[in-house]
C-alpha cells in the first residue's frame, strides 16, 4: 500500500468536487506539478511514460498514474512538454494535485487517510492589481475530519494581504497493483 500526499485546491472542490471524510474511498484524477515550497509534500514517481487521450502520463511502477501534462500534446507548447516520450522509464519529483478541468485520464482509486486544511498567506503583486501570490513560508495545516465544499478567507484583507483556506492536503493510501 502506498501512501501518498495529494493537494486539492479550494477551487477545484468548490466548482467540480465531491466532499469527502476520512476513511472514504475517493478516485481521483492527479497531475504532477513543481513542488514550489511544499518540500515536505513532495511524491517521487519512478515509471514509464504513455500517452492516455493525448495527455502523457506516468506509470508509476507502485500502481499510480499521473498526468504528466494537463492538456492534450497536441494543445502544449514543444519546450513546455519536457523530454519524456511514451515507453520511456524516468524518475520525477512534484506536488501531486487532483485536475478536474484539463483532458481526460485514468483516476487514481485510494482510502483518504488524512485531511490538513491548508491556510495561505497571499500579497498582492502590485497595489491595487487585485492580482495575488502566495507568501512562502506561511502555509499553516490543520487537520480535519472532512473536506468543506466551500473553502473561507481566514482573515480580512489587510494591506495588501489576506490569508485563505486554499484547499486539502490528502494522504491517500493507494493499494499497490
Amino acid at each position: 500500500m502506498g501512501k501518498w500526499k495529494v493537494f486539492y485546491e479550494d477551487w477545484q472542490m468548490e466548482c467540480c468536487g465531491t466532499p469527502f471524510a476520512v476513511g472514504d474511498e475517493v478516485s481521483w484524477p492527479l497531475l504532477l506539478i513543481e513542488s514550489g515550497d511544499w518540500e515536505d509534500e513532495v511524491s517521487k514517481v519512478v515509471g514509464e511514460v504513455a500517452q492516455v487521450n493525448g495527455v502523457r502520463v506516468l506509470n508509476d511502477d507502485s500502481g499510480l498514474t499521473v498526468a504528466l501534462h494537463e492538456d492534450p500534446v497536441d494543445q502544449v507548447a514543444p519546450e513546455d512538454l519536457g523530454e519524456e516520450k511514451p515507453g520511456d522509464r524516468i524518475r520525477l519529483v512534484g506536488l501531486l494535485s487532483v485536475e478536474r478541468h484539463g483532458a481526460q485520464w485514468p483516476e487514481v482509486t485510494g482510502r483518504v487517510a488524512d485531511i490538513h486544511l491548508v491556510s495561505q498567506e497571499y500579497a498582492e503583486t502590485d497595489p491595487a492589481s487585485r492580482t495575488w501570490e502566495p507568501v512562502p513560508g506561511t502555509r499553516t495545516l490543520r487537520p480535519v475530519e472532512a473536506c468543506p465544499k466551500w473553502f473561507t478567507e481566514a482573515e480580512p484583507h489587510t494591506q495588501g494581504r489576506h490569508v485563505r483556506e486554499a484547499g486539502v492536503l490528502v494522504t491517500l493510501e493507494v493499494p499497490d497493483h
